[in-house]
């Protein structure tokens, strides 16, 4: 349930991220969250009855408006931690495919389940001439208490871009680096030679890939 409903604030998030780009160098990145969410949260709560009749449609959608906007490379590159520099481009460009397709798909399933939970902005300072924000939110949870998201933008070129979200306090990307981690020691342990690491990478690549065929 939890991480449901960080994946639906998150695609919220991403969704304003598209106004960012309009006036990266003036932008208030908490209030454009936050009126941007509101739209993009009732544009889905407005189709409910066409996606509930053919789910796929959320796929286009969160392409064309969450894609764009979200710094999958940089997440890809934080999240494979030291075993980044030992990747070819070949398969940092699998990686960053594979990675991306894998949180489409979550941000995808989790706007489908939305079903009017409230998002809270708490106050939060932005550094005068910063490129970098934390943008804090609480997601009322049925039950318990609001559970807080944060999310890391970077002020890239073409606007703020997320970088990472921290679900009551537990970072994705810190999240993925122990899972990435782990399946590539286990693949490079079936091997032997001076290839093992690339072929542990291969391993989670392909980890990756049978996940996201499963959708």
């Amino acid at each position: 349930m939890r991480f449901k409903l960080f994946a639906m604030a998150l695609a919220a998030c991403l969704f304003a991220t598209s106004v960012f780009a309009a006036d990266a160098q003036h932008a208030d990145p908490q209030q454009v969250v936050k009126e941007t969410a509101n739209k993009v949260l009732a544009e889905v709560t407005l189709n409910k009855k066409n996606l509930e009749q053919n789910p796929k449609l959320i796929f286009p959608l969160v392409e064309r408006l969450i894609v764009p906007y979200f710094d999958f490379k940089a997440m890809a590159q934080s999240a494979m931690g030291r075993f980044w520099r030992n990747t070819s481009d070949e398969q940092q460009a699998r990686l960053v495919n594979e990675f991306k397709e894998l949180l489409v798909g979550t941000y995808a399933t989790a706007l489908l389940g939305y079903s009017g939970q409230e998002i809270e902005y708490p106050p939060m300072n932005v550094e005068a001439g910063s490129d970098r924000a934390m943008v804090p939110t609480k997601i009322a949870a049925a039950g318990g208490p609001p559970i807080p998201v944060n999310y890391r933008l970077k002020l890239r070129d073409n606007g703020w871009m997320v970088t990472d979200v921290v679900i009551d306090g537990i970072s994705l990307v810190t999240t993925y680096r122990s899972s990435f981690a782990r399946e590539i020691q286990m693949g490079a342990a079936k091997s032997k030679g001076k290839d093992r690491m690339a072929l542990g990478i291969d391993a989670l690549i392909q980890t990756l890939a049978d996940k996201n065929n499963k959708k």
